[in-house]
């Protein structure tokens, strides 16, 4: 019951700052459970299994109110997809404690791009081209499922700083990201079941965890309205900057220690 509540205000508070910035739900939470000493694919896997829930939420919602360009999105999902799916082949292939520094480094490395996008000057708005949107899907996916999060403030933040109308990119970016995230799942559960996983025990022991990061990001959803409206974007990604990249230099002392 602990680790349920624990990450259920995890879920919530990571669902809110992606519902305000478009981005951060997988990064925040990823970067929390890695904290608490869980082990790169599992924390992975236990992020993607609450981001089905709180991605399809965001996706309707955008969905509704008329926020996805079309064309954006049938170049940028199919590349997520493929993607994805490679980056969870990949992590559930080695050893998590090997690649434990190199996630922590990549996690910080979010961080910091984050406090470096709130400080970027805003560019005026041009359709990005699919020499651009095609090895982003790619390489988002990829290293969201590798890294436990990273599709949002990568994606977002290149089609935006690329010259996409940050309307329709976010909308569109988190729509993708529910079909993302399902793959990602998916070879996750594969892995489990064809024993290719074979820290999968460590997976099935979090199921708590996992349970409060849905709960808590579907609690959230509804109210990242009023985030947006109460709290100025800049503030709100400064504070997820330094957060993510303090937790990344706990884990770093965590590794050297």
């Amino acid at each position: 019951m602990t680790d349920f509540l624990l990450f259920a205000v995890v879920g919530f508070l990571a669902q809110i700052i992606d519902g305000a910035l478009g981005m951060a739900y997988g990064v925040v939470s990823t970067t929390v459970l890695l904290a608490f000493g869980v082990t790169p694919a599992a924390a992975s896997a236990s992020t993607h299994a609450a981001e089905i829930f709180t991605t399809a939420a965001s996706a309707t919602s955008h969905v509704t109110h008329r926020n996805i360009n079309w064309k954006l999105f049938w170049r940028l999902a199919p590349a997520g997809i493929v993607g994805g799916a490679l980056g969870a082949f990949v992590l559930t292939s080695f050893d998590g404690q090997l690649l434990r520094p190199f996630v922590t480094a990549y996690l910080a490395l979010m961080g910091i791009y984050i406090l470096y996008r709130a400080f970027r000057p805003r560019r005026q708005t041009v359709e990005p081209g699919a020499k651009v949107v095609t090895p982003m899907g790619l390489i988002g996916g990829f290293v969201d499922a590798a890294g436990g999060g990273g599709w949002g403030p990568m994606v977002t933040t290149a089609l935006v700083g690329a010259g996409g109308a940050p309307r329709y990119v976010i909308g569109t970016v988190n729509t993708a990201e529910f079909f993302v995230t399902v793959t990602i799942s998916a070879t996750f559960l594969i892995a489990l079941l064809s024993g290719h996983w074979s820290e999968a025990k460590s997976y099935l022991d979090h199921a708590a965890a996992i349970a409060g990061l849905i709960v808590g990001g579907v609690l959230a959803a509804p109210l990242a309205g009023l985030v947006v409206r109460r709290i100025p974007t800049f503030h709100l990604t400064i504070a997820v900057g330094v957060l993510i990249t303090a937790l990344a230099g706990y884990q770093t002392w965590q590794l050297l220690s």
